[in-house]
């Protein structure tokens, strides 16, 4: 998008001002002990805890969302490759650990709205065999205690929230749907036509990937090409803040930021949590609520239990199957940029092309290889941090000439991928060694043959380590067993009677697609029940 169009735009949201929740700052304060009630409290406000929230508003119940971030700010900066990337302007997350106990920053944000301010806005649904044993190169992904079909209909619920544009009958192993998307899918730029045709030719089935952004005639999106990764300037990405909180909060959900909980306290018997405790702006805090549902992520959520150990629950709340922590999983994941030295890719909104032909085994791949996908245009401020050898403009002819996408293969969950919290170091720790990486291996291979093929002669891959954990899941899965399970199906503590986990934590495997749209699901089909 031009520096006109920008500045157009960025001059009008400053002469509308800042939203009206904003400008009239409804957010929640404590009373003078620093003590909340509520009926319901959400812990954090990301996908799952701004879904769940929206879900609430009909059963006359008084939830409060807490959040330990603040409103990310709407600037110029938003769409600025080099302030996003290069200075990591919003970057706000404390270090994590690894098995070393070397400091990483994991990519994880805490705003209103969470890790979805970031996000690419796909959603995809988990394809039908992904809620059963899948069998992979180097392990079983275990099956759900739920199926497709309980979740189909919260899909197409969370489809319309989301503002999902798809094409059904495209995808070659997309699951069967009730009902059609709520808008029309997005149409390529014409930059990706060459090679979707390659594609083709090559007997593949590229297909748009559903994704959630307010375009159409009257409405906001512009297709930019600071969609992925980026902040929406124009609020047109369809967030979990934008698509959800926002209208819960209009219709009488309560919100408060900048307090983190660092505690779950329980009754004497240890059966119930009577209270959240934590830090509001430097103040202690306590909120008093009678059910609780956890929302922090994957990570951030089994953290919160182990730090709230007692008496009843010695090695961390909820935890008297050992499970909690465990089953860690954050997807295989490459970053392709391949390299056409002659043409330059003028393309503006990239994210939409997508392949699935070897997602499961077929008479191409003995086991499954996983999705392929665009991912927003790559420039020079995002390759730097990874290659700062490389010169500038050097990364800026590559980045210039470049079509860049974004390979996922499955992971298996493990007893040994976990996630801890450190006392001593007061850390959260993570144990992650990389597995079903030949699956993954072989799915470079055939993609980087297949843009080779479609006149990129350059192909360069890097895979993502530890610190590229937006899909993460796991941690503390549901699952009709208590002995091998945290949760019951349908996300309720086994050990608590009043704690929920909302977000990704619930999941028995991690699929090859975005769990996006599936945690909204799950937080909606959560919510019917609750």
């Amino acid at each position: 998008m031009s520096t006109e169009v920008l500045n157009t735009h960025s001059e009008q949201a400053r002469l509308e001002g800042a939203p009206a929740r904003r400008r009239s700052n409804p957010t929640v304060k404590p009373d003078e002990n620093g003590v909340v009630t509520c009926d319901v409290l959400i812990i954090g406000s990301g996908m799952g805890g701004s879904t769940f929230a929206h879900a609430l508003i009909t059963k006359g119940l008084d939830v409060l969302v807490v959040e330990r971030g603040d409103f990310l700010p709407r600037e110029t900066e938003n769409w600025s490759a080099e302030a996003v990337f290069g200075e990591g302007r919003y970057r706000n997350a404390e270090q994590w650990l690894d098995r070393d106990n070397k400091p990483f920053s994991p990519g994880v944000f805490y705003y209103v709205g969470g890790n979805t301010k970031f996000y690419g806005a796909m959603l995809p649904r988990f394809r039908e065999v992904d809620f059963s044993d899948v069998k992979h190169a180097e392990g079983t992904a275990p099956g759900w205690p739920i199926s497709y079909a309980e979740l189909e209909p919260y899909y197409c619920q969370a489809e319309q929230l989301y503002k999902v544009h798809g094409n059904a009958g495209q995808d070659p192993t997309e699951p069967w749907r009730s009902q059609p998307y709520p808008w029309p899918g997005l149409q390529h730029d014409p930059a990706l036509l060459a090679l979707e045709k390659v594609m083709k030719d090559d007997g593949l089935s590229p297909f748009v990937m559903p994704a959630a952004v307010d375009y159409g005639e009257d409405r906001a999106c512009v297709l930019c090409s600071t969609c992925d990764g980026y902040p929406c300037l124009l609020e047109a990405k369809g967030d979990a803040e934008i698509s959800t909180l926002r209208p819960a909060i209009e219709s009488g959900v309560r919100l408060m930021v900048g307090t983190k909980i660092n505690k779950l306290v329980t009754s004497q018997d240890g059966k119930r949590v009577t209270e959240a405790v934590g830090v509001k702006d430097g103040r202690p805090v306590r909120i008093l609520a009678k059910r609780i549902a956890l929302a922090c992520g994957a990570v951030n959520s089994a953290a919160l239990l182990f730090r709230s150990k007692n008496e009843q629950h010695p090695t961390g709340l909820g935890n008297s199957s050992d499970q909690l922590g465990r089953n860690y999983m954050v997807h295989n994941s490459t970053f392709m940029i391949a390299v056409d030295p002659l043409h330059t890719n003028k393309v503006k909104f990239q994210k939409t092309l997508a392949i699935n032909d070897w997602y499961s085994a077929s008479r191409h791949n003995t086991f499954p290889l996983g999705n392929v996908q665009m991912l927003g245009k790559i420039r020079e401020p995002m390759i730097t941090p990874m290659r700062p050898w490389i010169p500038k403009i050097v990364s800026r002819f590559i980045t210039g000439h470049s079509v860049d996408l974004y390979l996922t293969s499955e992971d298996i969950p493990t007893q040994d991928n976990r996630v801890v919290y450190d006392e001593e170091r007061d850390a959260i720790k993570v144990y992650w060694t990389p597995n079903n990486l030949s699956a993954h291996d072989q799915l470079v291979e055939k993609t980087t043959a297949v843009m080779k093929k479609a006149g990129f002669p350059v192909v360069l891959t890097e895979r993502m380590g530890i610190a590229t954990n937006s899909h993460q899941c796991g941690t503390a899965v549901m699952g009709v067993d208590p002995k091998k399970s945290v949760l019951d199906p349908n996300c309720k503590m086994h050990d608590l009677d009043n704690v929920w986990i909302i977000d990704s934590s619930s999941f028995p495997s991690s699929a090859a697609v975005n769990p996006a749209l599936t945690i909204a699901a799950n937080a909606l089909r959560i919510a019917d029940k609750f």
